[in-house]
């Protein structure tokens, strides 16, 4: 599956059909040129067609030439959306990063259940990865890593997701900040590790499997972790796990 979906485009009467725009990640004839859209919808061409060069080209030997080409757009529409190749390519990975936390949230909403819900949660990396080829790719393994601007945003991705797990772990544990975050992490990480191992190594198992085996594994510690629902501990506030601090000189024990 492509960007998000293929990036969604808002309904209008001035939109014509020649877009550009598919629900596939094959790749696509060039759109005509000059084809006139409203700015939300050319935006949407310009990133699905960001998305396929860059996922088969790399950041670095992509070039905004082929880019509006793929789109059907002259050079100058493109820059008039995207200053530079770098801002044209974090606006692509934030769409595939939105995808991916997204996926994560609507599962951990999804149920009540403890063991349904981590289970879901691993699921929803298991099928970013499975259906969303070209943004694991740009997440995972881009070449355009070494940037700063792009390895923020990277590093901001994993944050959100253990951010989402770790309100419902301190909610429903009372653990103090550290200890929940540290599960949050946890978590994250053996998600994250298994399924690009599963990924790279071929899908050498089904996908099912692959995410019953790294369930059962993180539910080997987290069903030994008290469940205990505190409206006031659920309010606490872990430190990131970029920058911890050392000002919670007193953690609880459980």
């Amino acid at each position: 599956m492509a960007l998000t979906e293929r990036i969604s485009t808002p309904p209008s009467s001035t939109e014509e059909h020649n877009s550009g725009v598919r629900g596939t990640e094959q790749p696509r004839t060039p759109a005509r040129k000059n084809t006139r859209l409203p700015r939300g919808a050319r935006r949407a061409q310009l990133l699905n067609a960001a998305s396929d060069v860059f996922a088969s080209q790399g950041y670095h030997a992509a070039g905004m030439d082929e880019i509006a080409e793929r789109a059907g757009v002259s050079k100058p529409v493109l820059y008039q959306h995207f200053p530079s190749k770098l801002d044209l390519y974090l606006a692509v990975l934030q769409a595939h990063v939105e995808k991916l936390i997204s996926g994560v949230r609507q599962a951990l909403r999804s149920t009540t259940h403890n063991k349904q819900r981590l289970y879901a949660a691993v699921m929803a990396f298991f099928d970013f990865v499975d259906n969303d080829t070209q943004g694991y790719r740009l997440i995972f393994q881009s070449d355009a890593l070494s940037d700063p601007s792009v390895q923020e945003r990277v590093e901001q991705a994993s944050e959100d997701c253990i951010d989402a797990v770790f309100d419902l772990v301190s909610h429903d544990s009372g653990l103090d900040p550290y200890r929940a975050r540290m599960l949050a992490v946890g978590l994250v990480g053996v998600s994250q590790v298994n399924a690009r191992y599963w990924l790279e190594a071929n899908r050498p198992i089904s996908k099912s499997d692959a995410v019953e085996t790294t369930v059962t594994l993180a539910w080997g510690g987290l069903s030994h972790v008290p469940y205990q629902r505190s409206s006031d501990e659920g309010k606490a506030v872990a430190p990131s796990t970029r920058t911890p601090t050392s000002t919670d000189t007193s953690p609880r024990t459980v």
